[in-house]
C-alpha cells in the first residue's frame, strides 16, 4: 500500500457580533437551532454513504459543484438551507483557483457541500477552468447566489491539490460580507439540485480522497482557545487526524438514529453538573461548528441556571454568575459512548478579554450555556457549538457515518 500523507491547513475563527452583541448571537444560534429542529436540509452523512458506495466511480471526473450552505432555493427546488452566513463564529481559510493560483477567502462549513467564489474577488479563469454550460441559482435566509458552474484546479494547501474540482463562480451574490465563497466540507447529498443538468456534486473531500491525495474521507478540526477576536486559531485537517493537535485517545461514535438529530452530526450523550447531579439524560443532539454556545433543552438549561445561581443578564441576554459563585462552579461532564469528557468552569464562561466583543462589562462573568427553546425530547435537545469544540478535538468521519471526540492539551486550561 502507498503512503498517504495526512494534511493540514490552519484557518482563522470570526465572531460575527456586529451592534447587536451577545444578544445579536443568542438570535442567530437559536435561529439557527429553530431551522435544526424543524429537520431543515439533511446536513449528516446517514443517506450518503449508501449513495456513496454506488456513485464512487463517479469522484475524480469533471462533474460540477455549486452553492454552499445546505442550498435552499435552487431551481430543483431543495429545501431551505441552514446557512452558514447566520451563524455567529464563522471559520475562513485561504482557496488558490487555477493555475496559476489566485487566492480567495472563504467560509469553511462542516454543514454543506459545495464549493463556490466570486462574492467580492472576481473569478480569473486560467488554462485549467472549464466551463461546464451548468448554472446555478441558490437562495439562502440571508442571501443570495447565482451563477454558471467551472471545474478548475482548487488548491487548499501545498499537498492539497485537486484537479476538475466542480466550483460556482458567482455573477450575483447578497449577504458574503468580507469573504469570497463558501468552501463546504459536508456530505456530497447536500449538493443534490444546486447545479442544473447535475444530480450530485463530489466535495473537495470527496476528490482529495477519490485521487489519492488523502487516506479517508474526513475531516478532523482543533482549535485553540483565544482570548483575541478574528485570530488564525484553528487547523482542519483532511484525510484523518493530527495526532500533534490530541491527547490520549479518540472516542468514535456511531451517528444517532433520533430525528431530526440523525439529518445532522448528531451524536447521543448525556451531561452531569458536578458529581451526581444529571440535567440531561441520554438523548440526542449534534455537534455544530456553526452554532457558537452550548445550547441545551429548556428543562436541561433550567437545571443548570438553578444548579449554578446564575441570572440573566439583561443587557447580553447571557447567564451571568458572580466572583463567588464562580468560585464554586462546578464541571459539566458529557457522557459521550461511555466516555465522560470534563468541561471545567473556566472552559464554560465567555473570556473575559472578549467581553466588549458581545457588549458586556468589564470583568463581569459570562456563561456559554443557554437555552435551545424547546422541550427535552424533540429528538435533537443540545447543540455543542464553538464554546465547547474549542476544548476538544472532533473528527467528522463521513465514510464510516461516525464522529470522533478526544480531549486536546486546552481542555483544561485557564484561558477565560
Amino acid at each position: 500500500m502507498s503512503h498517504v500523507v495526512i494534511r493540514s491547513v490552519p484557518f482563522a475563527t470570526r465572531l460575527r457580533t456586529t451592534q447587536g452583541g451577545a444578544k445579536e448571537l443568542l438570535q442567530r444560534d437559536r435561529a439557527r437551532a429553530q431551522r435544526f429542529l424543524a429537520g431543515e436540509s439533511p446536513l449528516g452523512p446517514l443517506p450518503f454513504a449508501d449513495e456513496h458506495r454506488r456513485r464512487h466511480g463517479h469522484h475524480g471526473t469533471t462533474a460540477p459543484t455549486t452553492t454552499a450552505s445546505a442550498g435552499k432555493g435552487s431551481s430543483a427546488g431543495s429545501a431551505s438551507s441552514i446557512d452558514v452566513t447566520d451563524s455567529g463564529v464563522t471559520y475562513t481559510m485561504q482557496v488558490g483557483v487555477g493555475n496559476p493560483a489566485t487566492q480567495y477567502t472563504l467560509l469553511i462549513d462542516t454543514g454543506s457541500s459545495n464549493t463556490w467564489i466570486g462574492a467580492n474577488k472576481p473569478y480569473k479563469p486560467t488554462s485549467t477552468s472549464h466551463r461546464t454550460g451548468n448554472t446555478i441559482n441558490v437562495s439562502y435566509g440571508s442571501g443570495t447566489m447565482s451563477g454558471q458552474e467551472y471545474t478548475d484546479t482548487v488548491t487548499l494547501g501545498p499537498n492539497l491539490v485537486i484537479k476538475n474540482q466542480g466550483i460556482g463562480v458567482a455573477s450575483s451574490a447578497q449577504g458574503f460580507q468580507d469573504v469570497d465563497g463558501i468552501l463546504g466540507v459536508g456530505p456530497v447529498d447536500l449538493t443534490q439540485g444546486t447545479v442544473s443538468n447535475t444530480q450530485t456534486v463530489p466535495t473537495v473531500t470527496d476528490n482529495l480522497y477519490a485521487q489519492g491525495t488523502i487516506s479517508s474521507n474526513s475531516i478532523g478540526v482543533f482549535y485553540e482557545p483565544s482570548s483575541s477576536a478574528n485570530v488564525s486559531n484553528g487547523v482542519i485537517t483532511f484525510g484523518g487526524t493530527d495526532n500533534t493537535k490530541y491527547t490520549g485517545e479518540i472516542n468514535f461514535v456511531p451517528l444517532t438514529t433520533t430525528s431530526p438529530a440523525t439529518k445532522y452530526w448528531g451524536i447521543n450523550q448525556s451531561i452531569s453538573y458536578g458529581t451526581g447531579n444529571t440535567i440531561l439524560k441520554a438523548t440526542a443532539g449534534i455537534v455544530d461548528t456553526g452554532t457558537t454556545l452550548l445550547l441545551l433543552a429548556t428543562s436541561a438549561f433550567q437545571a443548570y441556571q438553578k444548579a449554578t445561581g446564575a441570572t440573566e443578564d439583561q443587557t447580553t441576554g447571557l447567564l451571568t454568575i458572580t466572583q463567588q459563585q464562580y468560585d464554586n462552579l462546578q464541571s459539566l461532564y458529557f457522557n459521550i459512548g461511555g466516555v465522560t469528557y470534563e468541561l471545567t468552569p473556566n472552559a464554560q464562561i465567555w473570556p473575559r478579554a472578549l467581553n466588549s466583543t458581545i457588549g458586556g462589562n468589564d470583568g463581569q462573568i459570562y456563561l456559554i450555556v443557554s437555552d435551545l427553546g424547546s422541550s427535552f425530547g424533540t429528538g435533537l435537545d443540545f447543540i455543542n457549538g464553538f464554546g465547547w469544540l474549542q476544548r476538544f478535538y472532533t473528527v467528522y468521519d463521513t465514510g464510516n457515518k461516525q464522529l470522533g471526540v478526544a480531549t486536546t492539551s486546552y481542555t483544561d486550561v485557564e484561558t477565560n
